[in-house]
């Protein structure tokens, strides 16, 4: 059975990881899956929204830990720590996809979040969990310091004193917690989760996709640019957008004084 399951219907298409006995630890399987799936989507006119979920009870372990420990028993990698170094940050550039890519993205929580698993999650631009969800960072437990981006999403959400502290003590938070925090965007109960997130994920699916994307762009300028640098992106991708057939429709629906119906192009 593959390890990553992609679907599609509606606009949405949704990734799957797909190790549910594991709580979905990332694998090598699923790292390629996901890096062959992502830069296709970002590229496919006909996807309006990027769900990233996890099979069974549970979002994402995180590294699988049972490897590292065997690893670590077996004594030196071949490699040097630079060429891991390198292999590591080619696979951390799904993070940047996630964040990046020109249409939005919703992880969809059922269970536990942990490490990189909460980075891929923190990555996507909106996140809806289960109430029974649980969140944590995880690294130090396991004398780590942290990838896939976890340690920027955070501390963007939270800012610098509490995404320390949740780096720091692995603390695990529920997601009625971490919605408080920013964290989280919607929390549902559990047995509602599944239609809860994909009327969520068809809410935003309906919106104009591609003043969406511009809209990403010019937010994550604004996460680290001047105001200078916001003004400057934001006005060509005003124009681009007033160029889209989504803005012309609901422009004359506007007048007419009905409900706009977005079509992505």
């Amino acid at each position: 059975m593959s390890e990553l399951i992609e679907s599609s219907a509606g606009g949405i298409t949704t990734l799957t990881m797909n190790r549910p006995a594991a709580r979905n630890a990332m694998s090598g399987e699923m790292m390629e899956g996901l890096h062959e799936a992502l830069p296709r989507l970002a590229q496919d006119s006909s996807v309006r929204l990027v769900v990233l979920t996890g099979a069974g009870n549970a979002f994402c372990a995180g590294g699988d830990v049972k490897s590292f420990a065997s690893s670590a028993q077996k004594g030196g990698a071949p490699s040097s720590p630079e060429m891991r170094a390198q292999g590591l940050r080619t696979s951390m550039e799904l993070s940047n996809l996630l964040h990046t890519m020109a249409k939005p993205t919703l992880a969809v929580i059922p269970g536990p979040a942990a490490g990189a698993g909460l980075s891929l999650a923190l990555a996507c631009d909106l996140r809806i969990a289960a109430d029974t969800a649980k969140l944590t960072t995880a690294f130090s437990k396991v004398g780590l310091s942290g990838d896939y981006g976890g340690s920027y999403f955070l501390t963007q959400l939270v800012g610098t004193a509490k995404a320390r502290e949740l780096y720091f003590t692995a603390d695990v938070i529920l997601a009625p917690e971490a919605c408080a925090l920013g964290i989280i965007n919607k929390v549902v109960p559990a047995a509602d989760l599944e239609a809860e997130a994909l009327a969520y994920a068809q809410k935003i699916a309906g919106l104009p996709t591609i003043a969406l994307g511009y809209m990403k762009k010019n937010l994550n300028m604004a996460l680290h640019g001047s105001l200078s640098d916001v003004l400057d992106l934001e006005a060509p991708n005003m124009i681009r957008c007033f160029s889209t057939n989504d803005h012309k429709n609901a422009a004359v629906a506007f007048v007419n004084k009905q409900k706009p119906k977005f079509e992505g192009n």
